[in-house]
């Protein structure tokens, strides 16, 4: 049976969160670890997710509507699109309908979204009547996210309208002035890809510098507390390679030595700015 959004398939395809889920069956990775995120970089945060296997995570040939040092970060809601065959719409849209969906596939995404959220959405690289949003969707994700945004394997139009809407956020692949016409939807939160880089609902959404970072739910608290070791580590070895103590081959190491370890338990102790690691587990 085809269905769309399906709460029991979410919850299948996310099978190690164990944490609250959204009405949808989304993880609902809890807030304070998406503000932590602000203050880390992408690759702080890509480096524990790498390490444990996780390699298909990122992409970086994409445009931005916004080239000013912003941050999105959010619950990925997801979709994923084909090129049109009319047998096939007939049954994707009429699955729609019985759901009581209402307007076109990227309205049924858009009308989804709740506060936090990032659609992620698969046009198949589709940029000539393929622009998923323009001006009055890119509103409407601004209304319904807030702090929202979305990362689009496809194009965008109304790119000057776009970019007068305060506090969103939207990575694209190119732009066009055509509306968006002859596509299909086969999947809505199940998994999607953009570029090299697999998606399941309800990852979270972590776009800067230019690339996107989708980090799976359940190592969103590993992570986070991995990017901030990596973070006072650096401080610390700053620190050591100004003073001539360490070389930059000594820090760069993946492994450090026992007494390179001791003096970064005492660096977290004693100096001021090792206060906010200190709650850190480093057994």
């Amino acid at each position: 049976m085809i269905r769309f959004n399906n709460k029991e398939d979410i919850i299948a395809l996310t099978p190690q969160w164990k944490g609250e889920r959204f009405a949808d069956g989304r993880p609902r990775v809890p807030d304070k670890y998406l503000e932590k995120m602000r203050k880390m970089t992408l690759e702080e945060l890509w480096k524990p997710i790498f390490v444990k296997g996780y390699e298909s995570q990122f992409e970086g040939d994409l445009k931005v509507l916004h080239d000013d040092g912003r941050i999105l970060i959010g619950r990925a809601v997801t979709a994923t699109f084909v090129p049109t065959r009319p047998d096939l719409h007939e049954v994707m849209f009429g699955v729609g309908a019985e759901e009581g969906r209402k307007g076109n596939y990227n309205q049924w995404v858009i009308d989804s979204l709740t506060d936090g959220d990032v659609a992620v959405v698969d046009m198949y690289d589709k940029i000539y009547k393929g622009t998923f949003i323009g001006r009055n969707l890119t509103t409407a994700i601004k209304t319904r996210t807030r702090t929202g945004g979305a990362v689009v394997w496809g194009g965008v139009r109304d790119v000057e309208q776009m970019k007068k809407i305060d506090g969103v956020q939207v990575y694209y692949r190119g732009i066009d002035p055509t509306p968006i016409r002859e596509f299909v939807m086969t999947g809505f939160n199940t998994v999607t890809r953009i570029g090299k880089a697999v998606v399941l609902p309800g990852d979270i959404v972590f776009g800067a510098g230019g690339g996107v970072l989708f980090i799976p739910s359940h190592l969103v608290a590993d992570v986070v507390d991995g990017a901030a070791k990596t973070q006072v580590k650096d401080i610390f070895g700053f620190e050591m390679i100004g003073q001539n103590i360490f070389t930059t081959a000594q820090i760069d190491r993946n492994t450090w030595t026992e007494d390179m370890l001791d003096r970064l338990m005492r660096f977290i102790q004693t100096d001021e700015r090792g206060v906010p690691y200190r709650s850190l587990d480093w057994t």
